[in-house]
């Protein structure tokens, strides 16, 4: 298997991220190509990757599954990148049996198919190629596709979460929800960004460095970034007192796999989450949010982190646990009480 990040390591061994290439915009009010209809665009994501869970659980809390259709790629990728594949072969059979024994975990929700059910594509990165020809970077979900253009509208989870909660707003079954509420907005924008830099691309600057130094220094910085998220949720419900937002989910989608596979598959071993009495209980609040649970599928996460990244896990062996208990009492509900 061909290394994929190949691109995304400076010559120190520091993982470097490569940019969104598609960042189209949906509007409301005609202002763009694109309006904010119901029926044209379709998202396709990985229920493995944390950056494409976060668009899943948008369109979920926002109420739009009868406005924006779904698709979900197989979690094992190769050097062909995301592929899909169908679910009763390959890679694929006895997957159940990778979830961990004595896990309380629902199996997922989203099924996959043998071919994209829109395009007729096998790979995703066929929709990569009609809609840009010349691009030649990694391919990634999530991905928002025009099924009236036949084009990538955008590929980057900040906008799309952003748009589901602006743009498709009249259309959403949840108006009420909002999960970017302006009178936060310079203090979310803020810490969503630290939360980015030091915990979600945090595990992967440490995972996928290919230098002692870098790697500890990585490491230390995720875990400064996590000490201090526990001391605030020592007070706070939420990272914004009791209203849950944007900033919440982006957190959760990285904490939800960080004992499963960062822990291990990407050395981040100072402490697991359980060992943070106030971010474990915060995970768990959070996945026992209405509908969120769906949303999460632990086979599909170990089974792409395991076996994709064959230089990380030269064997792909899957580990068979960790054993979860996100369905016991959180006792967060205290730090909303009036």
């Amino acid at each position: 298997m061909k290394a994929q990040f190949e691109k995304e390591q400076s010559a120190s061994g520091e993982f470097q991220r490569q940019e969104d290439a598609f960042r189209h915009w949906i509007s409301s009010d005609g202002s763009t190509d694109y309006p904010a209809v119901a029926d044209r665009y379709h998202l396709y994501i990985s229920l493995a990757c944390p950056w494409a869970s976060r668009t899943l659980i948008a369109r979920k809390l926002l109420g739009l599954e009868q406005i924006i259709s779904l698709t979900v790629v197989d979690p094992v990728r190769d050097e062909r990148g995301w592929a899909f594949r169908d679910p009763n072969s390959g890679s694929n059979r006895g997957a159940g049996s990778l979830r961990g024994v004595g896990s309380t975990e629902p199996e997922a929700r989203e099924p996959f198919a043998p071919t994209d059910p829109i395009n007729g594509f096998h790979f995703l990165a066929e929709a990569y190629e009609v809609s840009d020809p010349k691009f030649d970077g990694r391919v990634t979900v999530p991905v928002l596709w025009d099924k009236q253009t036949r084009r990538i509208v955008n590929n980057c989870e900040d906008d799309i979460c952003r748009m589901f909660n602006d743009a498709f707003r009249a259309l959403a079954q949840n108006k009420e929800m909002d999960l970017f509420p302006k009178d936060i907005a310079a203090e979310q924008e803020k810490l969503s960004a630290f939360i980015y830099d030091k915990i979600n691309n945090g595990v992967y600057k440490a995972g996928f460095t290919t230098r002692q130094h870098v790697y500890e220094r990585a490491c230390n910085q995720l875990f400064h970034a996590l000490d201090q998220l526990e001391e605030q949720l020592a007070r706070s419900r939420y990272l914004f007192g009791t209203r849950i937002v944007e900033t919440d989910w982006r957190l959760f989608c990285t904490l939800i796999r960080f004992d499963v596979v960062y822990y291990i598959h990407f050395k981040c071993s100072l402490r697991r989450i359980l060992d943070y009495p106030n971010l474990q209980g915060y995970l768990i609040d959070l996945y026992q949010h209405d509908g969120v649970a769906e949303t999460v599928d632990f086979d599909h996460i170990k089974r792409h982190y395991y076996m994709t990244h064959e230089k990380i896990n030269p064997s792909r062996i899957v580990p068979v646990g960790p054993i979860l208990d996100l369905a016991r009492e959180h006792g967060r509900a205290r730090l909303g009480a009036e």
